[in-house]
């Protein structure tokens, strides 16, 4: 059975545990900057380059994974959120892009198979793919609107390269998250796609978007449901929210998602909201308990943790969803479906 349909499978007879945030768990580690730069000679500083990590320090990042695993995740997404070249080049690392990426996969690959081994339940690895620090919508220039630092095709290109590595690393899924950027997330689908021709085989996709306020908006002005539309195209196997804010700010979102998609509705929130330090004070129980009502309802297919949540919080989630029936998939009535900044529908 291949990923998606297994995943899907799964999906029906249970709400699957998505793990939690690599950053948070690799601060608490406290490792030194000679720790993240290792052998590799690099001339600038690497400290707070996570992602170099799976080339320096292996053992630290599957030990990371390992712990999502005993906490109940069967969802296991790769240390790969900055592993473009765009942001590697910020720390001078873009030429170890492919390796990243692929070691992260191979790492996380490895983990899951060896808990399956162990138990036999699959387990599924999302190669995650991050926003990067430029936008295609918007222009970082106020005197300048029409200005752009970067084009749809490189960004594309910047995508299919790391979206190739994790493939080949053995990433089930790539997981296109923290969308703050509509046009950024089709770069990433147009990238998936040119990988699918290339390897000549399908290559399923996740899509989580982020909410830049209250009222459900992305950076590039997008709703939730024109966002919808917009991406829909890509038929992702799951699509859903993730950082953004707390289990209890996006409740309303969820609820409206949950009613218009016709794929696994997959939800991973903050720990709460940062305090005047950064730091998330939220329990792991209480984040269990503020997920719980979409649950309950009925309106989600896998839940897990974004900023601030550590394994605690992942078990926590675990143990809440055990044995509660998942959202059944929708179909949706035949429509013309766009959308601008809000949506648009034509019924047939």
């Amino acid at each position: 059975m291949n990923a998606r349909d297994a995943l899907l499978a799964a999906a029906s007879e249970a709400i699957l545990v998505k793990d939690g945030p690599y950053g948070t768990a690799i601060q608490a580690c406290a490792l030194s900057a000679d720790d993240y730069g290792g052998s590799l000679g690099l001339e600038a500083e690497q400290k707070g380059n996570n992602d170099l990590l799976n080339l320096t320090q292996p053992g630290v990042v599957r030990s990371i994974c390992d712990s999502y695993i005993a906490a109940g995740a069967r969802l296991l997404a790769t240390n790969t959120f900055n592993a473009n070249r765009i942001s590697q080049a910020d720390y001078g690392a873009e030429h170890l892009t492919g390796a990243i990426n692929h070691a992260a996969a191979r790492i996380v690959r490895e983990a899951t198979d060896a808990a399956t081994a162990r138990d036999g339940v699959r387990r599924f690895v999302a190669g995650a793919v991050g926003p990067t620090n430029k936008t295609l919508s918007l222009s970082p220039r106020v005197e300048d609107p029409g200005y752009r630092e970067v084009s749809f095709d490189a960004m594309a290109a910047v995508y299919r390269e790391q979206c190739e590595a994790l493939i080949e690393g053995g990433a089930d899924f790539i997981l296109i998250e923290t969308v703050f950027d509509t046009l950024n997330c089709k770069a990433a689908i147009a990238a998936v796609r040119e990988v699918e021709r290339d390897l000549g085989r399908y290559v399923p996709m996740m899509i989580s978007l982020t909410l830049t306020d209250l009222s459900g908006r992305n950076l590039s002005g997008h709703t939730v449901e024109a966002f919808w539309h917009s991406v829909r195209h890509a038929r992702p196997v799951a699509v859903g929210l993730n950082c953004s804010f707390g289990a209890e700010q996006l409740r309303p979102h969820v609820q409206l998602l949950s009613g218009i998609v016709d794929a696994l509705l997959l939800v991973y929130p903050n720990a709460g909201l940062p305090n005047d330090l950064g730091q998330y004070d939220e329990a792991p129980h209480t984040t269990a308990a503020l997920i719980e009502p979409w649950v309950q309802a009925g309106q989600v297919n896998i839940v897990g943790g974004c900023c601030g949540s550590t394994a605690a919080h992942i078990a926590a989630i675990a143990e809440m969803v055990r044995a509660v029936t998942p959202r059944p998939l929708r179909t949706l009535a035949p429509a013309l479906r766009l959308a601008g900044l809000e949506p648009f529908t034509l019924a047939a």
